[in-house]
């Protein structure tokens, strides 16, 4: 059943004394599994999956292909991502399938010979893409945790893009503000382009696309790193001189990692270690609010926005310093992580005013010598729980296209510190930590989490959204466990940010009412609007069954059953 063609929408919900959340659902929970995801047809394709008997994995690898064909923004199989997994008894997981710099890399490939950084090469050329790890994470996932077979659930993207689907109205106006984009990078294709433009309703067909989903449904990780769709992968990198070669492709392999745990009160954090700096900057943020009364001080009142934002803006800064690839950086996560380190960060913070980002630098320890995604969580009749992002990066990637496969390559390369102190198309500041090398895998900000309560599974949580993403999951977990919101409620619900540099809180309209702005303005915080932050996409474990919380601000979908 699809939640958003059954559920009733009521007026605008005000939180607590301030701020407000968008258009609210009724609450429908679901009692043998859900998927929420940026799309309908790939929500779908999750929970026909489950239905069939397939567990959370199974219905991960349906969804992850069947966003690559209908949410080509962000939904890949040229790209990368983490996956935090939680069984049904409790075991913990988490995979890497992060993109690598090609063996080619260096350093300081993306500047020039003054040592300025060269506009768009780390963006929208060749050079941009990091080696894609989508296809081989899924796979990896699948063997150790699947129960249906492979081929059965790479079909449903399969159909999708051979035989069309229906494109809603914001995928029909993200293409078109793409068009000339794809026209200028991708001379003689014409993938995801319509002459006169794309209308909502009308159905697109991606044959190259489809046929190269069918390689990978017939071969497996062989059906992208070798033969034909490899082949025509290294033709496309030749034509662009692009850096990475059949070598990189098929050294390509995802790792398993330990997770990031950690406690909020009565309950148990499991977050994504780096690469990500996700899971430490969660970690780091729950810890620096967690003796406050945000409770009673109430959702996106004053005192609770002052003390987010700084902690925010200390969390930040260390993470411009001390977070990297593991495989290339000692990164110092117990140091980071540990109680009394956020507590000591967070003692020059003052009610009297803001603290300017120029006076907080990362912090030191004794003896140590580092927007465009998408997420989807399920969960499944056994209470096996998967919370997985992956990204092209920006917004269809670096809008070039493979000739003859059909699929989008990112430029993930940008999340590399191109330049030590020089920010990314994010704003984040870097560096040596996250330095270009051959084989590295360059820092995110994915922040794909599970929660726990009282040692059972409590919440499914990630989002896209660059460098908001840790400040969107943070909030919403928030939302959920201290101002008593619903899931649907907690992901709807106005969002600010605020990453140490540029030194602004920004935020969505209607987020702060007139009267906090005031105070806020008044102790010396910088306010500045923005589009929407995040598309949060979520499951709450309730004594009713499990609650989907899918982002009004995309096509974002709940499908359950």
């Amino acid at each position: 059943m699809n939640l958003r063609n059954t559920i009733v929408y009521i007026s605008l919900l005000l939180i607590g004394t301030t701020g407000a959340v968008l258009a609210q659902p009724s609450i429908t929970s679901y009692k043998n599994g859900v998927a929420v995801c940026a799309y309908p047809d790939a929500s779908k394709a999750g929970v026909e999956v489950l239905k069939k008997g397939g567990n959370a994995v199974d219905a991960a690898v349906a969804v992850q292909f069947a966003l690559a064909v209908t949410h080509p923004q962000a939904g890949n199989i040229g790209g990368g991502g983490f996956m935090v997994y939680r069984s049904g008894k409790g075991e913990i997981n988490t995979l890497d399938f992060r993109e690598m710099a090609p063996a080619k890399a260096t350093e300081k490939m993306y500047q020039d010979a003054n040592g300025n950084i060269i506009p768009d090469l780390s963006l929208y050329t060749h050079k941009a893409s990091g080696v894609p790890g989508s296809v081989d994470g899924l796979y990896e996932a699948h063997k150790k945790y699947g129960k249906l077979k492979w081929a059965d659930l790479v079909q449903p993207a399969v159909d999708l893009a051979l035989r069309g689907f229906t494109i809603t109205k914001r995928l029909a106006s993200d293409l078109n503000r793409a068009a000339d984009e794809f026209t200028k990078l991708n001379p003689g294709k014409s993938y995801l382009i319509k002459q006169g433009g794309w209308q909502q309703g009308d159905i697109l067909v991606q044959a190259d696309l489809g046929r190269t989903l069918e390689q990978i449904r017939d071969r497996g990780r062989a059906g992208f790193y070798e033969g034909k769709t490899a082949d025509l992968i290294i033709a496309e990198m030749q034509k662009g001189a692009g850096l990475f070669t059949r070598n990189d492709l098929k050294n390509y392999h995802s790792v398993w990692r330990k997770p990031i745990t950690s406690n909020y009160k009565q309950y148990r954090v499991i977050t994504m270690p780096p690469p990500s700096s996700g899971g430490i900057a969660l970690v780091q943020l729950l810890h620096s609010v967690e003796k406050y009364p945000l409770r009673r001080w109430g959702f996106n009142a004053d005192s609770t926005v002052r003390l987010i934002v700084e902690a925010e803006r200390r969390v930040y800064a260390d993470r411009s310093k001390y977070l990297g690839d593991p495989d290339f950086y000692k990164v110092p996560v117990d140091s980071l992580i540990n109680p009394r380190y956020i507590d000591a960060r967070m003692k020059n913070f003052s009610w009297d005013a803001a603290t300017p980002s120029t006076a907080i630098q990362p912090g030191s320890f004794i003896g140590y010598e580092s927007d465009q995604t998408t997420h989807y969580s399920i969960v499944d009749k056994d209470g096996n729980a998967v919370s997985i992002t992956t990204t092209l990066n920006d917004t269809f990637g670096s809008h070039i296209f493979v000739a003859g496969a059909g699929f989008l390559l990112n430029n993930e390369m940008d999340d590399f510190s191109s330049k030590p102190g020089v920010p990314n198309m994010y704003g984040l500041i870097g560096g040596k930590a996250n330095s270009i090398q051959p084989g590295k895998r360059m820092l995110s900000s994915m922040t794909p989490t599970i929660v726990e309560k009282n040692g059972k599974l409590f919440m499914v949580v990630g989002t896209p959204g660059g460098s908001t993403i840790i400040t969107s999951v943070f909030q919403t977990i928030l939302n959920v466990l201290e101002f008593n919101q619903t899931m649907q409620q907690a992901v709807s619900s106005k969002r600010f940010h605020h990453q140490w540099f540029p030194d602004d809180v920004q935020s969505e309209d209607g987020a702060f009412t007139e009267a906090t702005k005031a105070k806020l303005q008044e102790k010396g915080y910088k306010l500045s609007r923005r589009g929407a932050i995040g598309r949060v996409d979520a499951i709450l474990a309730t004594p009713h069954g499990y609650e989907g919380g899918a982002d009004p601000r995309g096509d974002d979908t709940t499908v359950g059953y």
